[in-house]
């Protein structure tokens, strides 16, 4: 009686699952997309809701323009089936607008990035803002400075100073990006994050802060962003900052610095109230042996 029971309840499931695949292959465009996986019926029968919602993305593939309009569940991809040693499985695959989207971003393996935010990540030369007289005068600099780079790596970098949000680290980071998309490595890091991470790993003295230290004091080219916007300590100036500078003066390694402060205000900010005016000086000595100084006032682009 038992097994008589448990074959009417797989005859019932049996039933079920096909009435519902009959049901959906009353749809046309599903019908010819089911027939194009290389299965027996019986077994395809058993995924029909999966079979449903890989259908509705594949048809959302074939009206889609770009990834900004991919209705998908995951952007850029889609649900599909394929069959595997008799089996069906079902994976997500990119499209051909994410293909081309991470070839474009590939060049991003060539910067190590500290706590940057993805629209500084994605700079382009092309999509500065170049309505601004007051910033030609950089633009151009940082123009020539990529083919000069090229043709000499120990190039001097920049001390670009200006007023707060008016793009100083936009416009350094799309000149990165530019060298990186013709395979040159460069590092930008936030300053004041990176003294925090730093820190964090002091005690331990792991690996991890060794790693830290190293990519930066060692980048081909390196982006100090928004130095001065820290807590400046003894600590970060002596036994951080002024370790990464003399190891870079002394191997003639392309440096760039980002601050509201000039260089006279960053001195005061260095001395610590005024009590280590000598350390702070040697800072600046270094820094004005591996940059140039220039300052950039415009807008506030963040608004």
């Amino acid at each position: 009686m038992k097994e008589a029971l448990e074959t009417l309840k797989i005859d019932s499931s049996e039933n079920k699952l096909k009435a519902s695949f009959t049901e959906a292959i009353k749809d046309e465009e599903f019908k010819q997309f089911v027939s194009k996986i290389k299965l027996p019926i019986e077994e395809l029968m058993k995924y029909t809701s999966l079979l449903e919602e890989s259908f509705s993305e594949y048809h959302n593939c074939m009206n889609c323009k770009g990834l900004m309009e991919c209705q998908n569940l995951v952007r850029g991809h889609a649900y599909l089936p394929e069959v595997k040693n008799g089996k069906i499985a079902f994976n997500y695959k990119q499209c051909k607008y994410e293909n081309k989207h991470e070839k474009e971003l590939s060049y991003l393996s060539n910067i190590y990035t500290f706590n940057v935010p993805d629209t500084i990540k994605s700079a382009s030369m092309k999509n500065i803002y170049k309505k601004d007289p007051s910033r030609f005068e950089v633009i151009k600099w940082l123009t020539e400075f990529i083919d000069n780079y090229k043709e000499d790596p120990t190039t001097k970098g920049l001390f670009l100073h200006g007023t707060f949000g008016s793009g100083k680290t936009y416009l350094i980071t799309a000149a990165l990006n530019e060298l990186a998309k013709s395979g040159y490595k460069s590092a930008i890091v936030f300053f004041s994050e990176y003294l925090v991470e730093l820190k964090a790993n002091f005690n331990k003295y792991n690996d991890e802060f060794i790693n830290l230290i190293n990519k930066v004091k060692k980048a081909p080219i390196l982006l100090l962003d928004d130095i001065g916007a820290e807590n400046m300590t003894a600590w970060a100036r002596d036994d951080v900052l002024c370790p990464i500078l003399q190891y870079r003066m002394d191997n003639n390694l392309t440096t760039f610095i980002t601050s509201n402060f000039d260089k006279n205000g960053l001195e005061r900010h260095l001395s610590i109230n005024g009590n280590d005016e000598v350390k702070a000086r040697r800072i600046m000595e270094r820094i004005n042996q591996l940059t140039i100084e220039m300052t950039l006032t415009s807008k506030n682009l963040r608004k």
